[in-house]
């Protein structure tokens, strides 16, 4: 099966050249002069469109237990909706609950994602128990093809490390040469700030936000750096959202630190003020971090400029706001912790490009190809080159669209971003030379996702 897509501009994060792209089966078999005489089973119009690398959202969580409930996206509905947005790959995190062995966790997380995926998926792993058992299971995952390890500084009781436990982890880590992830927030002070405020009778959502103040994210994400440069291990905080966390993560790389990090959108774009909206409306926007003063957005759309903010995923994890977020009504600590996104990504970024915060090639940067080299899939994934699997998304990039519960494909009941008017449109998505979303219709299907075994970061030294 061949597809040739005609007369579109190719951006990659390296440079955008007008060429015409042929597709042989799975794969990217040449790019050619526009107008170059080639045949095919199939032609695709591109002209006036980006022809860009499929996007790879590092940082989902689809059918994650938390608080009692789990989250609404399964494995078909959230990789669906993901092609819908353009993105063709995801990264979600294995769960290893407490008493629980790692590798009994992977066999869980394949069995949950197998035959389910509509676009290709990789995992990485959470640990919430470090023993010399789990250390040395994370040499078996690493060979099974996840060696990305997440773990937390927030939720005691839940997923909560130690100093000492994050510190034999980046041991391991320094030497399988595999990264530690971390979700950087000082979780037994932020817990004190929690247990005040509900004694003062302060339940509404936006307390989530004030018991989760900017500086507890920075003195644990300044903590989680030194750590790392203590054992010499890469580190790699996910979803920072505050000012006071990126200065920690800026300085660190200007001293040639392995020390990495991503935001989601919705900390470019919603803020503090959402989590106070009338009546209940706060829980939609609860997630940990939490949403910051809109001061902060400023800082993290520069971080994205200047590198020191490598990636932009979502986070991932819908709750309905029916039932769901709805647990936690007059208690926010109780609300489940996350928000939908992962359908909205690419075009919530491509804002950024028309209000000329970043390059096109910037875009496709942070949104594919530094996701593909940190997390070991380049360049099978993450560019448009001869070799590279056929995930192609051909962008529209002056078409307008409204983002709305009403019309979006993810299984969760509201939009963080209802009627938010955007620029810039999927128009066609290929998932290793399948046509998944054409002329508005969805032509792929559950199963045809692959497993990615992913390599080491590429961006060590």
């Amino acid at each position: 099966m061949s597809i040739l897509i005609r007369n579109g501009l190719v951006v990659n994060a390296t440079g955008t050249h007008a060429a015409d792209v042929l597709v042989q089966d799975e794969k990217i078999a040449a790019l050619v002069t526009p107008g170059f005489p080639l045949e095919a089973d199939t032609v695709i119009d591109a002209a006036g469109k980006y022809v860009i690398p499929g996007g790879i959202d590092a940082h989902t969580h689809m059918e994650m237990p938390f608080g009692g409930t789990q989250s609404a996206d399964t494995f078909e509905t959230g990789t669906t909706a993901a092609a819908w947005g353009g993105t063709t790959t995801i990264i979600d995190f294995a769960v290893q609950a407490k008493g629980t062995s790692l590798l009994s966790t992977m066999d869980k997380w394949h069995e949950k994602a197998d035959g389910n995926c509509a676009i290709d998926y990789g995992f990485h792993m959470i640990i919430s128990d470090v023993n010399d058992a789990s250390l040395k299971e994370m040499e078996a995952c690493i060979e099974g093809g996840v060696n990305s390890f997440k773990m937390f500084m927030a939720y005691p009781g839940v997923f909560y490390a130690t100093d000492g436990e994050i510190l034999r982890a980046m041991q391991k880590a320094r030497e399988t040469g595999s990264t530690i992830m971390m979700h950087a927030e000082n979780g037994i002070a932020i817990d004190q700030l929690v247990a005040q405020a509900l004694a003062e009778g302060k339940g509404d959502p936006v307390q989530h936000g004030l018991t989760r103040p900017p500086e507890l994210e920075g003195e644990a994400t300044n903590r989680a750096i030194q750590l790392a440069k203590v054992t010499g291990a890469p580190l790699y905080i996910v979803h920072l959202s505050a000012a006071q966390a990126l200065d920690a993560v800026t300085a660190a790389r200007d001293t040639g630190q392995n020390v990495f990090a991503e935001t989601c959108p919705q900390y470019l774009y919603l803020s503090l003020e959402d989590m106070a909206r009338p009546g209940f409306e706060g829980a939609k926007f609860v997630a940990s971090p939490p949403l910051r003063p809109k001061e902060h957005q400023a800082t993290l759309w520069r971080g994205l400029r200047t590198n020191d903010l490598s990636i932009v995923s979502t986070d991932h994890c819908p709750f309905c706001f029916k039932d769901q977020k709805q647990l936690g009504v007059g208690d926010f600590s109780k609300i489940p912790n996350g928000m939908p996104g992962v359908e909205h990504r690419m075009d919530l970024l491509h804002q950024g490009v028309v209000k000329g915060e970043l390059t096109v090639n910037r875009w496709v940067e942070i949104t594919s190809t530094t996701p593909a080299r940190m997390f070991g899939l380049y360049p099978r994934k993450g560019v448009i080159a001869p070799g590279a699997d056929a995930d192609i998304v051909v962008y529209d990039p002056i078409a307008r669209q409204t983002i709305s519960s009403e019309t979006h494909h993810m299984a969760v009941d509201y939009s963080a971003y209802e009627g938010m008017e955007v620029t810039g449109k999927v128009d066609t998505v290929l998932s290793r030379g399948r046509v998944v979303i054409a002329d508005g219709t969805f032509h792929g299907g559950a199963g045809h996702g692959k497993f990615l075994s992913r390599e080491l970061n590429q961006y060590l030294i």
